[in-house]
């Protein structure tokens, strides 16, 4: 049966799978696609990083300095956020730049199934990697540009001035198109910003790089419906999708709610305080959006009265006064311990929950621990263990595991082109040019932890 449902997995993706390969929906749904990954940082590597925790074949191709997310120690693992975007990867280090280095690249486009590059616009197209060439190497790939305001139109035109050939480029761009981006440029533009606005009205950054994320989960799905649509069609296609996109998409049905009605009237937006209310020991949350919360949480706090305050009557009425009404509920839990009120509230089915202030507490919170959400990673050039997410969904026939540890820069270079047809003496010639970069050596069985030799194999 199992082997069954990975032939499916197969047909409606359209895999290119080695013919030795033994597939099997137990190593996961995405099992035999392969994703070539050019992307540097968080958005592009995050959305790869999922697909490759479904079972996707990601190999990282990186610039012979490493990915800009290593940190100045290339080589090494140098963050928690690099080892966790950059898990069940492989990497391949070679010079793009050069003719050597992309005939390298060319190699693999069609044992591949997904590009993703997040170079800007129109860099990809220079170099030669661009969607229009690559496909024509592999009619069948799905190639993902992401970019942080959009993507340019690419034009190579080529005119005769004074009997010499000169080759000019042209882009059709909005005003924002070639600008450098990282996150808080997308969070000031998209209005995430303005949303955070504190009681004085002066905007406020998130602080999470919430559109990179949520970049990474757009590529995501898009790339698996593509893959999908692949399946069913046989033909490739080319996604583009932008930052500013993604997040203005994302954030629009509640930030923009005044915008999004076309009545002629001007938004009017006050500032709203959170939810969260102090109490004797700490913090809490809680919320009544139905009446019949409203009227439970009056109950739970012994304060009949406020059901019968006019400013409170409706759903309507109570979001224009919530303020006042925040700043009562805080008034009397303030006076209760947290215990105290999340017992009141929970009787009277009053969504609630203890605020984990500080966030260590996450870790020791029942409900995190219950799920065995949070794994313990040996990484045997790392000095330390670190602590991971696992995958959040999670697939009944294919449980999640770590395939492959976060590469070193260029660990399976050799391992991968080799198979892709690149014989040792143009290899060996490709490293002494300086066009690929590999392992040296092998990872030791011991290094040190805490100041002492640490053995991984016997943890």
């Amino acid at each position: 049966m199992a082997a069954r449902l990975g032939a499916i997995s197969r047909h409606l993706c359209g895999g290119s799978v080695n013919k030795n390969d033994v597939n099997s929906a137990s190593e996961g749904p995405l099992h035999g696609i392969r994703v070539l990954d050019l992307t540097q940082m968080v958005s592009g590597p995050m959305g790869t990083q999922i697909l490759g925790d479904m079972g996707a074949d990601v190999i990282k191709i990186e610039p012979l300095t490493g990915a800009a997310e290593r940190g100045s120690s290339r080589a090494k693992i140098t963050s928690p956020l690099f080892a966790l975007v950059n898990r069940n990867k492989r990497s391949v280090s070679l010079d793009l730049k050069s003719e050597e280095g992309r005939s390298l690249f060319y190699k693999l486009i069609p044992t591949a199934d997904v590009i993703v590059q997040n170079f800007r616009p129109g860099v990809a197209a220079r170099m030669g990697i661009g969607y229009e060439d690559v496909q024509k190497a592999n009619p069948r790939i799905i190639y993902m540009s992401i970019s942080g305001f959009g993507q340019v139109a690419y034009l190579m035109v080529t005119t005769q001035v004074f009997l010499d050939t000169l080759n000019a480029y042209f882009w059709q761009t909005g005003p924002y198109t070639k600008n450098r981006v990282y996150d808080p440029v997308i969070q000031a533009v998209s209005g995430l910003a303005s949303v955070q606005a504190d009681e004085t009205g002066r905007p406020r950054m998130m602080r999470l790089v919430i559109p990179d994320k949520v970049t990474a989960l757009t590529s995501a799905q898009a790339i698996t419906a593509a893959l999908v649509q692949r399946g069913r069609t046989g033909v490739g296609t080319s996604i583009e999708l932008s930052m500013l996109d993604a997040v203005i998409s994302f954030a629009w049905g509640e930030a923009f709610a005044q915008e999004a009605i076309v009545d002629g009237q001007a938004p009017n937006h006050e500032y709203s305080r959170d939810m969260v209310f102090q109490t004797l020991d700490g913090y809490i949350t809680c919320g009544a959006v139905q009446d019949k919360e409203w009227h439970a949480l009056c109950t739970a706090l012994q304060k009949p009265e406020w059901t019968q305050d006019e400013r409170f009557a409706t759903a309507t009425s109570r979001a224009l006064h919530r303020n006042v009404r925040f700043e009562m509920t805080e008034g009397v839990l303030r006076k209760m311990t947290t215990a105290e009120a999340l017992e009141r509230l929970t009787q009277h089915q009053v969504p609630n929950a203890e605020v984990n202030h500080p966030r260590a507490k996450v870790l020791t919170n029942p409900q995190v621990v219950k799920n065995k959400l949070i794994e313990t990673v040996e990484h045997p050039w790392a000095p330390f263990p670190m602590l991971q997410p696992r995958l959040a969904a999670q697939f009944s026939n294919a449980p999640y595991r770590l395939r492959h540890n976060t590469p070193l820069l260029g660990e399976n270079t050799r391992e991968i082109l080799r198979q892709a047809g690149v014989s040792e003496g143009t290899l060996d010639a490709a490293e002494k040019n300086g066009v690929i970069r590999t392992v040296q050596g092998e990872i030791p069985a011991q290094i040190r932890r805490d100041g002492r030799l640490y053995d991984p194999s016997s943890a």
